[in-house]
């Protein structure tokens, strides 16, 4: 497909999961999307299966209004970047933009730093529900959650359903 000039922003840290990454990004480049990869720093990243990715930009080089849509991938990584105050301001600023914005399996956390789940209903590997729901977020136990501009799902086999519901809204 061609590129639809749509640009996703991928936040990552060390201990990502890898396929919450890569399967997300190949999928949306294949839908035409243009990918950045953002970390706390530049450079390379090892993943939770020893994979790795190239953040281009951190969130300091980068503005959410340059981007159409935003990934969170789970693993370690969300625990990572939530102790970042510009990763939490970044991803904040982000949601509030009403623009899409997918998290899977530990994503949500960084959400939950971003305090941004109040009233809002999402699903998260369950290890995570409790505190979502402490975070004011209503937790369901689905594949596939869409609430607005948010768009979760739980673990690594929810992958072709979250792939799809992002494709489909980066395209719209």
């Amino acid at each position: 497909m061609s590129d639809t000039g749509k640009r996703v922003a991928v936040v990552i840290a060390p201990n990502f999961e890898d396929v919450e990454a890569t399967s997300p990004i190949e999928a949306l480049e294949a839908a035409g999307g243009t990918i950045t990869v953002i970390g706390v720093e530049a450079g390379r990243v090892t993943g939770k299966k020893g994979g790795t990715l190239e953040a281009t930009a951190t969130f300091g080089d980068v503005h959410p209004d340059d981007f159409d849509m935003l990934v969170i991938p789970g693993g370690g990584a969300p625990e990572n970047l939530r102790i970042d105050d510009d990763a939490v301001a970044w991803t904040r600023t982000f949601v509030e933009t009403g623009k899409p914005v997918g998290a899977i399996c530990h994503g949500a956390q960084l959400l939950i730093s971003a305090n941004v789940l109040p009233g809002r209903t999402l699903t998260a590997v369950n290890k995570i529900r409790d505190d979502i729901t402490n975070a004011g977020g209503h937790y369901v136990d689905e594949a596939l959650v869409v609430d607005g501009n948010l768009i979760t799902s739980r673990v690594p086999g929810d992958l072709p359903a979250f792939n799809k519901e992002l494709a489909s809204h980066l395209l719209a």
